[in-house]
């Protein structure tokens, strides 16, 4: 069956933008030109919003009128969109960030660093302060974050680039550390996103072992998922409002697990558009909020879903071709409280490069 499924998977991968692209990149690495505009075009011709101009490789086509009329159809199609605004700075340079997560109810950002192994904390009044010191219990990098409603404690993952030490971290308020949990199996292991299930259960992804995990509080164990094929580098997790379905995004698109019945399946896309590479990956009001790192150009988008939340029925570019989407990976979902119901509101908050450049 495992078989079967991932070959059913391959077909219609290669009938998808991202291997085409991928492809594309790969052939322009090794001279054949001709090959990668070939790929293109058929990456291009999908509509899925692709553009190869955000690739560096890519750039060795740039003389050709065929790949620069390929570029200017992929930006008439999908215009730049501006809609994001300054929410803080954090003055350090070389940080590398990586996990952000909020705390709404103390009105906290906690957000992680990869080349500094350290977490930072941006306070109500925008004051950023060091909220774990580099290296502090002997620390890797700093991947997702997440903060536990009620105590505030703070849940984070870390591991080196090379796969030794992937641990899953507590912390309390104060930044001591709680509790720490390793990977359990041998091999490589990048413990990357999470998310928090109610005070018992703790959902990650690992990128390096290709899993999706359990961890159970209360055993202090971890399981991984069977999900419904074989993912490829997951990544970004998100949890729907009920907390019945986790969604799970790998290199390729998003994969439903039902929680109560142990069931998976693939997320369909809907025509003309792509879920695939996402970085960071929110739920919000029936919704799948996140980054697309894969697609040349990176955006931030939202995916409305159908009512079982099985399929995309509609999506909307929310920053897309502007300086805010410059070397930016995670955001977190900020809810703020006004005195009445329907002072409410919501925004997605993410981090890139600024000033820009």
């Amino acid at each position: 069956m495992r078989f079967r499924a991932s070959r059913g998977c391959c077909r219609n991968f290669l009938t998808a933008g991202l291997p085409c692209l991928k492809l594309a990149h790969d052939y322009a690495l090794l001279g054949d030109l001709n090959k990668a505009l070939s790929l293109l075009k058929q990456c291009v011709a999908l509509n899925e919003g692709f553009d190869p101009e955000g690739d560096p490789i890519l750039q060795r086509l740039k003389h050709d009128r065929e790949y620069t009329a390929l570029v200017k159809q992929v930006h008439r199609q999908f215009p730049p969109v501006h809609s994001a605004r300054l929410a803080f700075i954090v003055p350090e340079n070389n940080l590398i960030p990586e996990g952000l997560a909020a705390d709404p109810s103390r009105h906290i950002f906690y957000m992680g660093s990869l080349s500094r192994k350290k977490i930072v904390k941006i306070g109500p009044n925008r004051e950023v302060s060091d909220f774990l010191y580099a290296r502090q219990y002997d620390l890797q990098s700093i991947r997702g974050i997440k903060v536990e409603s009620g105590n505030g404690d703070v849940w984070a993952n870390t591991c080196p680039n090379n796969g030794k030490g992937a641990e899953l971290l507590r912390f309390d308020t104060q930044g001591k550390l709680l509790e720490r949990f390793g990977a359990t199996t041998s091999g490589p292991h990048l413990f990357n996103d999470l998310v928090l299930r109610g005070s018992e259960e703790i959902y990650l992804t690992d990128s390096l072992d290709n899993k999706a995990l359990r961890f159970d509080r209360k055993t202090r164990t971890f399981a991984a998922l069977p999900l419904s094929r074989a993912l490829y580098y997951p990544n970004g997790i998100a949890l729907s409002g009920d907390g019945n379905l986790l969604y799970v995004a790998d290199a390729f698109g998003v994969l439903q697990y039902d929680l109560r019945s142990q069931w998976g399946r693939e997320v369909q896309a809907s025509k003309s558009n792509t879920i695939s590479g996402f970085d960071g990956l929110y739920w919000y009001r029936g919704r799948l909020v996140g980054i697309q790192n894969s697609l040349g150009m990176s955006r931030v988008a939202e995916f409305e879903l159908a009512a079982d939340g099985s399929r995309v029925t509609a999506s909307t570019a929310l920053e897309y071709r502007s300086e805010f989407v410059e070397f930016r990976t995670t955001g977190a979902t900020w809810r703020m409280q006004g005195e009445r119901p329907a002072c409410r509101r919501s925004e997605f908050v993410f981090y890139g490069k600024y000033p820009p450049g």
